[in-house]
């Protein structure tokens, strides 16, 4: 089976920063074809600048919170490059909250922030995938979703109950969505990560810089990884060198939740 992804048409979300940004990179370095979508428009702007209309790269730029917007988001990829067959639902937030407090909606919030869309996206996008496939002989596979989980989902710190909570949910959905999508031969994994610097982890620790210490001191390989080392993980799940492959949650975080959790409260 082949790594390759040459070719394909993929929608990553999350993708003005951190590990949206490099898995669409990724993707395109790859030679498929990226949609990198995120609701920063500036920052997508920035890091892709203007793109030509015969480009491999476009971008998308919603609140895809919004069913509408998760609508618009389809039609402009299938305009722009007429299919879809890979997506990765790298968009999320990641805040602290009291467990303690009756008046924090955080759990709320992450939920809608993080889980909805995911779902909502993955639900028309495998349409999609299915419309693509009617009348098609081949037995093989139409499509792949990878989502980006986090180990807080099997970690308990209390200021992050609320992120966990949607992590937690996020597996779930993984598994549900895959053995619902797999007669239609669409396969739905989940990368589960931790020492890894995404965005929201650089912005942590350039207010706390002691956090840094904690988690290479609780992570057996002694480090925190680049956002491009989660990248060939994306890929290999995108593509069919794991075709027989789906409801799973790979973990990458440097053996990190091999050991007591670290005392910071960030992923």
């Amino acid at each position: 089976m082949s790594f390759s992804i040459s070719g394909k048409t993929a929608i990553v979300t999350g993708a003005a920063n951190g590990i949206g940004l490099a898995i669409g990179k990724q993707f395109a370095a790859a030679g498929a074809n990226v949609m990198f979508a995120d609701a920063d428009e500036a920052g997508l702007i920035r890091e892709l600048g203007s793109q030509p209309e015969d480009s491999s790269t476009r971008y998308f730029a919603g609140d895809l919170r919004e069913r509408l917007t998760i609508a618009n988001l389809l039609s402009a990829t299938i305009d722009a490059f007429d299919q879809i067959d890979i997506l990765v639902n790298g968009a999320r937030q990641v805040v602290t909250s009291d467990p303690l407090d009756p008046e924090d909606d955080s759990t709320h919030m992450l939920l809608n922030e993080n889980l909805l869309p995911t779902l909502r996206l993955s639900q028309q996008v495998a349409k999609r995938m299915i419309k693509q496939g009617e009348g098609r002989e081949s037995q093989g596979p139409l499509g792949s979703i990878v989502n980006l989980s986090s180990i807080a989902a099997r970690r308990t710190h209390p200021e992050l109950m609320a992120y966990s909570v949607s992590s937690a949910a996020m597996d779930q959905i993984t598994r549900s969505l895959s053995v619902a999508m797999a007669p239609h031969r669409i396969r739905v994994n989940s990368i589960a990560f931790g020492s890894v610097m995404s965005a929201s982890l650089k912005a942590v620790l350039r207010d706390n810089r002691s956090y840094r210490e904690d988690i290479e001191d609780h992570t057996p390989l002694g480090r925190i990884a680049s956002p491009t080392e989660l990248t060939e993980t994306a890929q290999f799940l995108a593509s069919e060198a794991s075709s027989f492959m789906t409801g799973q949650i790979v973990t990458l975080d440097g053996g990190r939740t091999l050991l007591d959790p670290v005392d910071a409260p960030v992923h």
